[in-house]
């Protein structure tokens, strides 16, 4: 029997167009996941040390303190998340089936930002440190910025013609960064480390309120690696306990040696020289500070190679993880499909990554003539990723009430009960103080407020033009989708 109702004119159907999904290999176990993870966070620690000294002086260790507390938050956050979802995407796909595809969007849009930025900064501090080399990579804006934008245009053909980064790789540099990080700071400790010397340059140097909140907020630039780990769940064997358990382990790793490092940096040098002379290499300043020379003569050659590498890598790992996040985003028609189109010939996604790679060289210019460049775009990560964080804290609270039926293979503890929802304190806590961070950076810091405000509202028209040109409503939850599908006969 025919359905008796024929479509009149006028009438709007929503017919979702059948894309094929591709899907990632499952074959990374927790080495080379805590690796990723690491091989980002253990890079931030070369520059994070400086650019938080820049603005939070003597009071750099309690910001970064404070910032780990809320890295805790989040990397759990995440691990609930990523247990329950394990799909490339993040904060993007967690925002998508906790609210809808917009709000998936404008975090994953966020997301970018903080993946270009990363790129510019981890570009940004490498001549630094092969100053030790060749000195005017250290001491002339020109040659080191122009050495930084041919480190971005280098990588960026690199990754366009396919050249890929293996695991052994990063796990090898993750093992030998932990390694040389540990070994400073037994040293730094044994030769550096006097708690009178500390107290007094701490409360010396305090700074104001406004900047140790900023403070904070830069000191998010020090634990990348938790978005690079989640993005990488559809390629891990096991998902739902690796991932969760990578994270603690990086969690673990991160507190204890960015603690350590922050303590012998104001051990080895007042907080006006980790903010001037060592700012862009403040473990470079470590070494320098040694009273041996003998270790000096071992660490400072090797600090350079290791910080140049491991930022290298970094940095690379940036326009492959902004590429895995265009492709995840326009696998499910967040973005217009231009931006995970693959080159006929190379296989690589290669209009993200030029794109992406000419707005983080553009992002660097500024450094020619500009000597707060180093700070903005500190300022800037914060706006994309604190964004991004946010949206993780909101998506796994509005899973915990609309989906309580989710397996949850890691599920977060300490919850309190509303009208009969368990809500996980910590996400609770996460959001509200990363909304209020948030905040101040937008107003009290020009340039990332313009720069990361014009980014979003740019993404916003971008995505409104691209689902209505495609008839797509612009806040389509995955859970719809799947009723459509159901639901979707051919004529």
């Amino acid at each position: 029997m025919q359905n008796s109702r024929q479509p009149k004119p006028g009438d709007r159907f929503f017919r979702p167009r059948r894309i094929k999904q591709f899907r990632l290999r499952r074959v990374l176990g927790i080495p080379a996941v805590f690796s990723a993870g690491y091989g980002n966070v253990g890079s931030s620690i070369y520059y994070a040390l400086g650019i938080v000294a820049l603005v939070a002086m003597g009071a750099t260790p309690v910001a970064l303190g404070i910032a780990g507390v809320l890295f805790i938050f989040t990397a759990l956050t995440y691990a609930e998340g990523t247990a329950a979802l394990p799909e490339a995407g993040g904060s993007a796909s967690f925002a998508r089936h906790g609210f809808n595809d917009l709000a998936g969007f404008i975090a994953g849009w966020a997301l970018m930002l903080s993946y270009i930025v990363t790129i510019s900064i981890s570009a940004f501090t490498i001549p630094p440190y092969l100053g030790f080399f060749w000195e005017p990579f250290k001491d002339s804006a020109i040659i080191g910025t122009l050495a930084s934008v041919a480190i971005v245009f280098f990588l960026m053909t690199l990754n366009v013609i396919g050249i890929k980064e293996t695991s052994f790789v990063n796990i090898s540099a993750a093992v030998l960064d932990l390694a040389t990080q540990i070994s400073l700071v037994v040293i730094g400790f044994i030769l550096l480390f006097n708690p009178t010397v500390i107290i007094r340059r701490i409360v010396d140097n305090w700074p104001a309120p406004e900047n140790l909140i900023i403070g904070i907020a830069l000191a998010a630039i020090a634990y990348t690696g938790i978005e690079t780990m989640s993005q990488m769940a559809e390629e891990t064997k096991q998902p739902q306990k690796r991932v969760p358990r990578a994270l603690v382990m990086m969690i673990v790793a991160v507190l204890v040696i960015f603690a350590g490092i922050s303590l012998v940096s104001l051990s080895a040098m007042t907080p006006q020289e980790l903010a001037s002379d060592w700012s862009r290499d403040p473990v470079a300043g470590i070494a320098a500070n040694l009273p041996l020379v003998l270790l000096q003569d071992v660490l400072k050659p090797l600090i350079a190679i290791l910080a140049g590498t491991i930022l290298l890598i970094a940095t690379n790992a940036g326009l492959i993880g902004i590429s895995r996040l265009a492709f995840s985003l326009g696998n499910h028609r967040l973005v217009p499909p231009a931006l995970s189109r693959i080159h006929p010939r190379f296989k690589t996604p290669y209009i993200s990554i030029i794109l992406f790679s000419v707005i983080a060289i553009l992002i660097l210019l500024p450094g020619f003539f500009e000597a707060d460049v180093f700070k903005n775009m500190g300022a800037l990560y914060a706006v994309g990723s604190l964004l991004a964080f946010m949206f993780a804290h909101a998506s796994i609270i509005s899973l915990r009430i609309r989906r309580p039926e989710l397996p949850r293979p890691f599920k977060l503890g300490g919850n309190i009960k509303i009208k009969g929802r368990e809500l996980p304190i910590s996400a609770l806590l996460g959001i509200c103080a990363l909304a209020l961070i948030w905040i101040i950076i937008l107003i009290t810091q020009p340039y990332s407020r313009w720069v990361g405000l014009g980014w979003m509202v740019l993404g916003i028209i971008i995505y409104y033009i691209y689902r209505k040109r495609e008839n797509l409503p612009l806040t389509h939850t995955p859970k719809d989708q799947e009723k459509n599908k159901k639901s979707d006969t051919p004529l």
